[in-house]
């Protein structure tokens, strides 16, 4: 990050005070680099009732009105990139199924493949929209609540926690951390994707070539992660990360001149292309080319999502944490 960004301080609701670089400042918020937290946030942060309308109500209807019917298209791709993750858990629980929590487990395509590979699977999903889709159509257990230490006392315990683009959104992601290692069995897994954000090509984009910041986007995006800064934040909660890789970086076609920031149908074509590099690797029987090659996209801080696997520590450590 830029020594000479300005610093910018925050006192929440408790009295913490929160000082870190400007990283950016969008519309009536600032993100910086919190020295507090140890990753980047938006300052102020939205209250609890804003958020509770947000993704009950409005996340699919407004932010992201296509998103599971787009999600279903893909299901194809979906379930190849689930089948990895599955594969993944079940070799840290030395090769069996085990139980499951999905938490933000939006239409049910997750926990709908754990079920036909033998896992008892259970999801939390606040978004009313897609929490029907998941009980109506999938019928999976799933119920539209948010994940506290209040709904957290009835669901028992899991051999794994599940949490796909859930932490950018919260406004205290290291508690609800320590609400999941609760929910632990002993040694159980927690598998996290965030975006990886500010990452290197997106400052190349933002500084060199003009582009807007698109992936700050609060109240929706609250923090922002990269490989760094998740590993230390699950560490400081009690897990012991088993690994950190990325994701394909989308972020590329743009380096390329196609500008899908704005252009939808674009945007849609060159995931298409993404879909197809990985699908290719993968049927000519090249799955660990394209695994070196996303741990190495995390070395160089590359990738648009960071994607991470943790295992529950023995001894529980609350950590500074953050808020």
């Amino acid at each position: 990050m830029d020594a000479q960004a300005p610093m910018h301080t925050w006192i929440d609701k408790q009295d913490r005070t929160h000082v870190g670089k400007i990283l950016q400042e969008v519309s009536s918020f600032t993100v910086i680099d919190c020295n507090h937290c140890g990753f980047a946030h938006v300052t102020p942060l939205p209250t609890a009732d804003d958020l509770e309308t947000i993704y009950s109500h409005e996340y699919y209807t407004q932010e992201k009105p296509f998103y599971i019917e787009r999600y279903l298209e893909d299901r194809g791709w979906w379930d190849a990139v689930y089948t990895e993750r599955y594969e993944k858990l079940e070799g840290f629980l030395g090769g069996r199924a085990g139980s499951i929590l999905d938490v933000g487990s939006g239409p049910g395509l997750f926990l709908a493949l754990g079920r036909e590979r033998g896992w008892q699977v259970k999801g939390i999903e606040p978004s009313t929209k897609a929490a029907e889709y998941s009980v109506n159509t999938l019928r999976l257990d799933v119920e539209n609540i948010f994940l506290d230490k209040s709904t957290a006392q009835s669901l028992g315990r899991f051999d794994v926690i599940n949490m796909g683009e859930v932490l950018e959104h919260l406004p205290d992601p290291a508690e609800i951390l320590r609400v999941a290692h609760g929910l632990l069995n002993p040694g159980g897994l927690l598998l996290l994707v965030v975006p990886n954000d500010f990452n290197p090509f997106q400052l190349i984009l933002r500084d060199h070539l003009g582009f807007e910041p698109w992936w700050v986007a609060p109240p929706h995006h609250l923090n922002y992660f990269n490989h760094n800064s998740l590993a230390s934040l699950v560490e400081s909660v009690g897990f012991e990360v088993l690994e950190n890789t990325s994701t394909f970086p989308i972020d590329l076609f743009l380096l390329m001149g196609k500008n899908y920031v704005t252009n939808d149908s674009l945007g849609r074509e060159l995931h298409g292309l993404r879909k197809t590099f990985e699908k290719q690797l993968v049927d000519a029987g090249a799955a660990e080319i394209k695994r070196k090659l996303y741990a190495a996209f995390a070395g160089l801080g590359l990738g648009r999502e960071v994607a991470l696997i943790a295992r529950r520590s023995r001894y529980e450590n609350e950590g500074k944490g953050c808020r």
